[in-house]
């Protein structure tokens, strides 16, 4: 037979442990969850959308704790305002073009220099020689022609981005925009005296566009136009870099360029709002770099990514151009571990735990004090009506007093079986029991006439109170 009490208190158990069984099936879920992470990638005519897009394929095949949504946009102005406004976390931003002010540089994605190139009879090797000359100018970006213009007028000259009909005014630059295909026609018709570009001097398209130049030259020689004082520029306007191509960058023979040129230039950078986690950031700097080489399978800009450099933490981090501290410490190799990550949240659940556990223990002992009083009280109850039939009461009161005692023999029944009880408690109440149902059995045959069957003494066998000898 089942004791309805005890099913009840397994019902709890069960219950109780589901409920911590899935508390920590969601905390593990917590944990281990993938990590999504808004991109805003810019511009679509660049190479940086292939590259973020490999990123993004390749977390997702390596099932990496980290995931991106991108959100795409036509240019870097765009994708420096969604990191500022906050609807992205992570953005590919242009610093000489709009820096978002809650940006932290994880890694640069591509390096770009400044390249003025000419044939070298041409003799044009510094901007001043730039005067009433027509560049050539192959994608318009408008972020590449500020960057133009600020070299120009740094050096007192005016930058017309349309090519007026016969010569130039005196200290005028004018820009010509054309395809590539059309370049080494423009040179040989005299169009264009040189050409420039804003690019990494090791891609693809910087390599063709200074072979168009040498192929337009008698010598096959190359004349840079060269920075004397890029250093002085970049105090000047921050948020360009000084950059030096190294000889034979674009061959060998002959040296194109014969010897180091110094220019400036201007970077795009993978930027995250500063306010992103230390170990996020941390893991997005690590993962980019980590999978690099399967990136540059797919396109090779990857192969352009490199970091930020820097000469200390303290550099890093007060840069002109901050990078992210989560970036430092994968650079440093002071990455946080899972104790280290969750170490706040560990030590909350630990004192929460602690507390609930206290709580729970209190409301226990709460519950069993109760039970305890409750079964003490009855134990009262039973001591005062056995007193009570010792003082002599009349058959009708002493009916009712068999049944008070009845009832409060199954009250100290159902309690016990609800709960442990102590064991003094119970012993107490037993004794309690037998001496009042004692005392009011002998007050019941003390009353009765000799040899006459008691009424009362039947009716309290019927509720479980009077023994044989009443049957007797």
């Amino acid at each position: 037979m089942t004791v309805p009490g005890l099913g009840l208190r397994r019902e709890f158990v069960f219950l109780a442990l589901a409920v911590l069984l899935g508390l920590g099936a969601a905390a593990a879920y917590w944990v281990s969850r993938a990590t999504v992470l808004t991109i805003a990638v810019a511009p679509s005519d660049g190479t940086e959308p292939a590259v973020i897009q490999a990123y993004a394929d390749a977390l997702a095949k390596r099932h990496k704790e980290i995931r991106l949504k991108i959100l795409p946009f036509d240019d870097v102005r765009d994708s420096a305002a969604a990191l500022q406004d906050g609807r992205a976390d992570l953005a590919v931003v242009r610093p000489d073009v709009d820096l978002p002010d809650n940006g932290l540089t994880l890694a640069i994605l591509r390096d770009q220099a400044m390249i003025i190139a000419s044939p070298e009879a041409s003799g044009l090797t510094s901007f001043p020689d730039l005067d009433r000359k027509r560049l050539a100018i192959l994608a318009h970006r408008d972020a590449d022609q500020e960057l133009i213009k600020a070299m120009v007028e740094h050096y007192g000259l005016t930058l017309l981005d349309q090519d007026p009909e016969g010569p130039l005014p005196p200290r005028h630059v004018a820009l010509v925009e054309m395809p590539e295909a059309d370049l080494a026609a423009a040179f040989a018709k005299k169009r264009v005296d040189a050409v420039i570009s804003v690019i990494s001097p090791t891609a693809q398209a910087a390599q063709r566009i200074i072979g168009i130049v040498q192929g337009a030259s008698k010598n096959r020689k190359v004349a840079f136009v060269t920075v004397a004082n890029a250093d002085a520029i970049v105090a000047r306007l921050p948020r360009l870099q000084a950059v030096t191509m190294p000889a034979e960058t674009f061959g060998g023979s002959p040296k194109v360029p014969a010897e180091d040129v110094a220019t400036v230039g201007a970077s795009y950078r993978l930027m995250a709002r500063a306010n992103l986690s230390r170990p996020v950031a941390a893991d997005v700097t690590q993962h980019l770099f980590e999978l690099r080489s399967g990136m540059a399978n797919v396109t090779p800009a990857a192969d352009y990514m490199q970091a930020p450099s820097y000469d200390s933490t303290a550099a890093a981090t007060s840069a002109r151009l901050p990078i992210h501290p989560g970036a430092v410490d994968y650079f440093e190799r002071e990455q946080q571990g899972f104790v280290e990550r969750y170490e706040t949240w560990i030590y909350l659940v630990a004192f929460l735990g602690g507390g609930i556990g206290s709580a729970v223990a209190w409301v226990g002992q709460r519950l069993s004090r109760i039970r305890r009083e409750r079964i003490e009280e009855a134990t009262d109850r039973l001591l005062e009506i056995r007193r009570e039939a010792q003082d002599g009461a009349d058959a009708e009161r002493l009916e009712a007093l068999a049944r008070e005692i009845d009832d409060l023999a199954g009250d100290i029944a159902k309690h016990a079986l609800e709960r442990p009880t102590e064991a003094r408690t119970m012993s107490a109440a037993a004794i309690a029991i037998d001496a009042a149902r004692s005392t009011v059995k002998r007050t019941i045959v003390a009353g009765q006439p000799s040899g006459e069957e008691p009424d009362l003494a039947g009716r309290m066998t019927s509720t479980g109170v009077a023994t044989s000898d009443a049957a007797g």
